[in-house]
């Protein structure tokens, strides 16, 4: 009996489906069935994905939508009447288009609980679409089971009017479901009656019968439940998995017709999605001009601006990439890319040097998309553009993460709303995750998973896990309840959980999106609207992906920029610093690199202090390297350029290629060079091998290395050199760098430096706003900016601003950095003070600034911060009356909404406010409130009054410590001391306690561990605010300094 399911559901019905789309066609597959419908729940997140791979395997794809839809109007939003279920396939091409139609608008224009439809639209976009009336849930069926005969009837009238002999009576074989079971007379009687044809459906929502538990699983994580809770969202009375042909024959044997109509109708849906064919937007361009002109017509008029003479070497590279832009067909991806980045510019926006590939285009340098020289650094468009494999270009760009939307904007702007959206992405349950997910709804207790959890590697799956790591394989077979729970979650792992909106990705379409994709709002933002499909489905889909990336570090650039000429008057510009500053390299050699873009890891300094860099160069090459994998290369690199390690070729044809990394392949880029220069690649050709070595596979490697190995040997090289050679070619899928990339991220890296160098207030200024409100963060860089010789200010009532500012050669706190003190009540104390001048005294601050936020909280945060100080009132006095203060605060506010005359006067002659007195706080208190709502201690430090037994102790600094494990040379045993600013304490897989705690002083702040040995014997020393001596061995596990406890002594 042939069969198609034409009602079945993936993980893409979030938490509500089990079934991976892999899953699904390998088991139609299996089960004989040459089509398969997708409908899953409001979305169309699946479908491309699913049609591709359904195509691959040689079953039909039929592309349809388990829609909700409104009972009246989709605008209205009446929670006793919330939707019905309604499912939809696509016929025809037509179809496809309104079925994005209607997802679309159920999403932007219908959501309530769900996406909702309703009949208006359904008839303004059932051209091509098969109807079927629906689950349980379906409009038809909940009329009948409620006894409403005549409902269902008009009902059905109904869609028999907008699907005419499109729309069907879904029905369903559930005998364990009796309610389910109920309304199926009653629908085939109602369809026998109006003349509608019945179809077949099982609603599937996992693979074999046996995932009903694990499904039930998904269900319990869905709603937060235990599978154990009563009156909870469950399927499990049901068989919901994918039912062979033969054994739906046997449910359906009195509605044979039913079964017969699921072939009919998937012989009728033939949707043909074009992919790989590339769908750019138009750039408007002069009249006469082709697209291709104009950008040979910028590249004429800017080329000046970037080389005072055109080299043969430069004319030939430029000709080249224009003839393969030309012949891709890529000079709108040019133009358009040049235009958003040079509008940024033009606005002050920092944009990166580049990203990626792209700065080996010559042609992205001249149009100031990239900022790197690619003839220079010799960098190769082939590993950007491949003439040979025609595929979009893919221009990464960074630009300040606080002016990307800016540039969103312009684009939405200039190519239209609804041309321009941020694209999906999806969080799936990752080995770890679905532990913990599976362990809460099974109900096993939190400390029990988390166990179980921490055994797994981050990145590893489960079953990778229980064959490559000992410990978790005998607990899996060991401890039944173990084994139970990772059973769960191996069927949880890999589902898809939730989906949001990807960092950078962002799509620009020829015609509106909706010809191509489905839209909604993003999760919890009504204000973005986001693809329903995700990046690599929009690659397939031919259109323009650009990532657009927020960048910290640029930020903090163009902040220091600013202020420099606000301050100094000093205009920079960023792209003409000179890259051979010594003072810049002086600064890279003491690793004096906090603040420093991808150098300011306590691992990388200790490289830098023994590479001593003296060029850009070495900075390429530490960005490639610090990296898990390559990493082990780097004493070779700087042994190699300090000339205490001799440097061998396999061949002397590889000197040229390999000698400015000192023998060491680095790059991806030199492997493509090797390629070429000894076995005759073309560079095209040598990219594809490049791509052939990192899938791995071993059938493309095998090719590749005998065609590598055969072109060196036809190039006089002997076969065992050859053999050899070959032999370095598998190692750069774990090691080699994009050097292109690695270029643009060194000169962000060497841009950091120099004007940390040069202008270290107003870096420093630039660090600490970019971090507000990250008090751990802050505590850090206080420290560092002592090291500069610079004071950061406290806060000041009539000196701060919202943010951190230089003041003189120092920086003052910003308020807006103060714990519990929002962004409404700081930007009424500067305008107020903008205004009418300093406040002379608390009174009159409190006659000035009435808004609402001035309560309790605020108040005396701002209070404890000191920031009344310089007003001469103390802390204590005016917590001790905070009462008394609010109740004045109130009663000026109720004043205030009266007469202008009452608030001039209240400014010009406030109140008296009358405040009990009360001793001042000590030291220990005003230190305590500091480091509680500044993160750190900023009046004085509390080890100041320990530093002679420090001494007596022989005690040192933290900060040296660290500098004496970071270089790699610290044996023995340490000691060092501070205030324990953390403790975090938890229990080792063999049940023993362990604590990390973080210990500071006035220089720096140290990671100690104590394991349970000493922990028991004063386990009461290990509490924050405790200042102690600690002795033992020093780690530098994952390159981070820290000590392992043998002693501790309290001192206070």
């Amino acid at each position: 009996m042939n069969f198609v399911h034409l009602h079945t559901h993936s993980h893409y019905s979030l938490l509500d489906g089990l079934a991976k789309i892999d899953d699904l066609i390998s088991q139609a597959k299996r089960l004989g069935m040459t089509a398969l419908a997708l409908t899953d729940h409001g979305n169309l997140y699946g479908a491309v994905e699913f049609y591709k791979k359904a195509k691959k395997e040689g079953i039909k794809p039929i592309l349809g939508v388990e829609a909700y839809l409104a009972p009246k109007s989709r605008l209205e939003k009446n929670p006793d009447e919330k939707y019905y279920h309604l499912t939809l396939l696509a016929k025809n091409n037509q179809g496809w288009k309104n079925l994005i139609q209607l997802v679309t608008k159920a999403n932007l224009e219908g959501f309530y609980y769900k996406p909702r439809i309703d009949k208006e639209l359904l008839r303004q976009h059932s051209q091509g679409l098969i109807a079927f009336s629906g689950c349980p849930s379906g409009e038809i069926p909940r009329f009948l089971a409620k006894g409403k005969k005549e409902e269902a009837r008009e009902a059905l009238n109904f869609y028999k009017e907008v699907f005419g002999e499109n729309f069907y009576i879904e029905i369903w074989h559930q005998p364990k479901i009796k309610e389910m079971e109920e309304v199926i007379p009653l629908l085939v009687e109602l369809a026998q009656k109006e003349n509608v044809p019945l179809v077949a459906t099982q609603d599937i929502h996992y693979i074999r019968k046996d995932d009903s538990f694990f499904h039930d699983i998904l269900l319990a994580v869905q709603t937060g439940n235990r599978i154990t809770d009563d009156d909870r969202l469950t399927l499990k009375a049901g068989e919901f998995f994918m039912r062979s042909p033969e054994e739906m024959a046997q449910g359906f044997s009195p509605w044979p017709q039913a079964l017969e109509n699921t072939v009919k109708i998937a012989e009728s849906c033939n949707v043909e999605i074009p992919l790989g064919k590339t769908i750019l937007p138009h750039f408007p361009i002069p009249e006469g001009e082709t697209s291709f002109s104009f950008l040979k017509k910028l590249i004429d008029q800017r080329i000046k601006e970037r080389y005072q003479e055109i080299a043969p070497e430069i004319k030939d590279r430029l000709e080249y990439e224009l003839g393969v832009i030309e012949k891709t067909g890529f000079a709108d991806y040019f133009l358009i890319v040049q235009d958003f980045v040079n509008w940024a510019k033009e606005r002050k926006i920092v944009v990166g040097p580049g990203r990626g590939s792209a700065a080996g285009s010559l042609v992205s340098y001249i149009l100031k998309i990239t900022e790197v020289d690619p003839i220079k650094y010799n960098l190769l468009f082939e590993r950007f553009l491949n003439p040979d494999r025609v595929q979009m270009p893919d221009i990464d760009l960074d630009f300040t993460d606080i002016r990307r939307d800016e540039v969103m904007g312009y684009l939405r702007q200039k190519y239209g709303e609804d041309h321009v959206a941020h694209i999906i992405t999806f969080g799936t349950m990752a080995s770890r995750a679905s532990v913990r997910d599976a362990g809460r709804a099974l109900g096993f207790s939190y400390g029990f998973c988390d166990q179980i959890a921490k055994l797994i590697p981050f990145n590893l799956k489960l079953d990778d896990a229980l064959n490559q790591i000992e410990d978790f394989k005998k607990m899996y077979q060991e401890n039944t309840d173990a084994r139970k729970l990772v059973d769960a979650a191996r069927h949880l792992e890999g589902v898809a959980r939730h989906a949001s909106v990807h960092a950078c990705g962002i799509v620009i379409s020829k015609e509106p999106l909706t010809e191509y994709l489905p839209l909604q709002f993003a999760p919890q933002d009504t204000n973005t609207i986001i693809t329903q499909f995700e990046m690599y489905t929009i690659e397939d889909l031919g259109l323009l992906k650009i990532d657009l990336l927020g960048l910290k570090n640029l930020t903090i650039i163009e902040d220091t920029i600013r202020t420099v000429k606000d301050i100094q008057n000093i205009t920079l510009d960023i792209s003409k610093i000179p890259l051979d500053d010594p003072k810049t390299f002086k600064t890279l050699q003491a690793a004096d690199t906090t603040g420093v873009f991808q150098l300011e890891s306590s691992g990388v300094r200790r490289y830098l202090k023994e590479l001593v860099p003296t060029e850009l160069e070495d900075i390429v090459a530490m960005v490639s390297l610090y990296r898990p994998g390559p990493m082990e290369l780097i004493p070779h690199y700087i042994t190699r350029k300090q000339g205490k390690e001799k440097v061998v070729y396999l061949h002397s044809k590889l000197e040229p290629i390999l000698s400015r990394t000192y023998g060491i392949g680095i790059y991806q880029e030199q492997m493509m060079q090797i390629a070429r220069d000894l076995a005759g690649f073309t560079l095209s050709e040598a990219d594809i091998l490049r791509k052939a070595i990192g899938k791995k596979i071993k059938e493309l490697l095998d090719q590749q290395k005998e065609k590598l190995t055969s072109g060196m040997i036809e190039n006089g090289i002997d076969k065992e050199t050859a053999e050899k050679i070959w032999e370095l070619f598998p190692p750069f899928a774990r090691y080699g760098f994009n050097r292109s990339h690695a270029v643009c991220y060194a000169l962000i890296a060497y841009q950091t430096a120099y004007l940390k160098t040069h202008f270290p207030v107003e870096f420093m200024t630039a660090i600490f706003n970019a971090d507000i409100g990250d008090v751990e963060r802050a505590a850090f860089l206080v420290s560092e900016a002592k090291k500069m010789k610079v004071k950061v200010l406290p806060p000041d009532i009539n000196q701060s601003y919202s943010v951190f500012v230089p003041e003189g050669n120092n920086i003052r706190f910003g308020l807006s950095a103060i714990k519990n003190v929002g962004s409404n009540i700081v930007d009424a104390i500067i305008e107020k003070r903008q205004k009418g001048g300093p406040f002379e005294r608390f009174e009159d601050f409190l006659s000035r600034v009435t808004h609402k936020d001035l309560n309790k909280k605020s108040l005396e945060s701002l209070i404890k911060a000191g920031v009344f100080d310089s007003l001469n009132i103390e802390r204590s006095s005016l917590l001790a009356n905070l009462d008394k203060i609010l109740s004045f605060a109130l009663g000026i506010r109720k004043n205030s909404n009266g007469s202008q005359s009452n608030l001039f006067g209240s400014h010009l002659n406030p109140a008296k406010l009358v405040l009990e007195k009360v001793p001042p706080p000590t030291k220990e208190e005003k230190l305590f409130w500091e480091k509680e709502l500044l993160g750190f201690y900023i009046s004085d430090h509390p080890l100041k009054k320990y530093e002679k037994m420090f001494e007596e102790k022989k005690v040192h600094p933290i900060g040296k410590v660290i500098e004496y494990i970071g270089s790699g040379k610290g044996t023995g045993s340490v000691r060092t001391g501070g205030i324990i600013a953390t403790v975090k304490k938890i229990i080792s897989k063999n049940q023993k306690p362990i604590v990390f705690a973080k210990i500071e002083d006035l220089s720096d702040t140290l990671e100690v561990v104590v394991f349970s040995d000493v922990l028991e014997k004063n386990p009461s020393i290990w509490e924050e605010k405790n200042i102690v001596v600690v002795q033992g061995k020093p780690s530098l596990r994952d390159n981070e300094p820290k000590i392992i406890v043998d002693q501790v002594i309290k001192l206070n």
